[in-house]
């Protein structure tokens, strides 16, 4: 296995948007007009958690690390945009290993922001359902297609925005939707 470094992360880039692309298109989700708000890495071994978190402050303003289930989740904001497929965004999550071992380490998911005053999972999906009619269409069939659906409301220490989240994933990528920046909700533990 070869060590990841910022410079295989990057050139891995094009391959993550082809992998996000499919799953966006197996969910017939447009998000070609909305802004990408961050991608997140996985990473099982600690020591290369510590590592690309040292070797992202040489490029890049740490935002935030906080405490989420239980496990380190550090955020930066890089000083050039990381581009994959038709979006960009400059921040990155970089969640330390907790208990959970993944099949593949690297680029794991992309979060979009989708505008709305939902404050619950529930009521954040019929927001989606009415801005997205062919996921409402798609979605009872969604299990058949192989893609795993997640209603949650994550939440840091200190956090004071509810964030309500709608994950979709499959082969080993992930689309995540809410409608809080991962920005403002950072700002909200300042607060």
């Amino acid at each position: 296995m070869s060590v990841l470094t910022i410079a295989s992360l990057k050139a891995s880039l094009p391959q993550f948007s082809l992998r996000m692309q499919a799953l966006l298109d197996t969910l017939g989700l447009d998000l070609t007009t909305y802004q990408a708000d961050h991608i997140a890495l996985r990473v099982n071994d600690l020591a290369l958690a510590k590592a690309l978190h040292q070797d992202w402050l040489n490029e890049s303003e740490e935002l935030s690390v906080n405490k989420i289930n239980g496990r380190p989740i550090v955020v930066v904001k890089a000083e050039e945009p990381l581009v994959f497929g038709t979006w960009e965004t400059r921040c990155v999550e970089l969640p330390y290993p907790g208990d959970k071992v993944y099949a593949e380490e690297g680029w794991e998911h992309a979060e979009w922001v989708i505008p709305s005053a939902a404050t619950t999972p529930e009521t954040f999906l019929e927001d989606v359902f009415k801005t997205f009619p062919d996921l409402k269409v798609r979605w009872d069939g969604l299990g058949e297609l192989g893609v795993k659906v997640k209603l949650s409301s994550p939440s840091g220490e200190g956090e004071r925005l509810s964030n309500p989240t709608v994950a979709f994933k499959s082969k080993g990528v992930c689309v995540k939707l809410h409608p809080v920046s991962l920005e403002q909700v950072i700002e909200s533990e300042k607060q």
